[in-house]
């Protein structure tokens, strides 16, 4: 993809809010991020696609992209843009609307995809929720954030993440002033890793399961980075929260790195 003369430019807002998660989360915990990206991708066009774990993933990746100097548009479910405050924050943000199970969510495709080809650095959850995998591993991916990386013929780095579940609970707002004071006692370490590039260009869009294939790389890079942030919890988390609720259903399959 030829790379626009022009890139998109965070607004104030969105640039305020990322130091205020950075805030947030130093607060709550204590924040590590590895991992960079190089400075060429670091405006766009790029996409960066994480792992799915907690409500307060978005304030984690916020901050973490903070640290080095990026200002993703973040993909999130429309139920944010419905709310009456954040609702409004979220569009001046310039973030784009997902409503997950109906026929408009293809149109949420298309709006990343000229995201991304004006310059954009576009936020993604390849899993398409939050996971429920019992190990809380990543699950099987949806094949969205592959169909945009073809649509836009951008990069894709992929981004791990480990301890934002250890501040909020799965069903927040319930039981959220709990898990915040206990994050406030305890301040768990919280971990962002970045990536290199995940190698996509062998496979072409016309190829039927090339979508596919290309979901199963994201996932596995994702997988293989999230390892070393978890050395100590190999199969399962230390932290149980008890109104997560499990499916083994959309398990992956993980393929160890090496």
């Amino acid at each position: 993809m030829d790379t626009p003369t022009t890139h998109w430019r965070a607004p104030r807002l969105w640039r305020a809010a990322q130091l205020a998660a950075r805030g947030l989360v130093g607060l709550l915990g204590r924040l590590e991020v590895s991992g960079d990206v190089p400075e060429d991708l670091r405006h766009g066009p790029l996409i960066l696609a994480a792992n799915h774990i907690s409500p307060f993933d978005p304030v984690v990746l916020a901050a973490a992209c903070q640290a080095r100097g990026i200002h993703p548009r973040i993909m999130a479910t429309g139920g944010l843009f419905r709310a009456p405050v954040i609702g409004s924050l979220m569009r001046r943000a310039g973030h784009i609307r997902v409503d997950r199970g109906t026929r408009s969510v293809h149109h949420s495709l298309e709006m990343a995809a000229g995201a991304v080809a004006g310059g954009s650095v576009v936020l993604v959850y390849p899993e398409g929720r939050i996971g429920l995998d019992p190990g809380m591993w990543p699950e099987r991916g949806k094949t969205g954030a592959a169909r945009l990386a073809f649509a836009s013929g951008a990069p894709v780095v992929p981004v791990a993440q480990w301890g934002s579940h250890e501040v909020l609970p799965y069903r927040a707002p319930k039981g959220m002033l709990r898990g915040l004071a206990r994050a406030v006692l305890r301040r768990p370490v919280i971990r962002v890793h970045f990536s290199a590039p995940v190698l996509l260009r062998d496979l072409h869009p016309g190829t039927p399961g090339a979508a596919r294939r290309a979901t199963d790389r994201i996932i596995d890079a994702i997988t293989d980075d999230l390892a070393p942030l978890r050395p100590d919890e190999p199969v399962r988390p230390r932290h149980v929260d008890p109104g997560r609720p499990l499916d083994t259903s959309r398990s992956h399959r993980r393929r160890l790195a090496g």
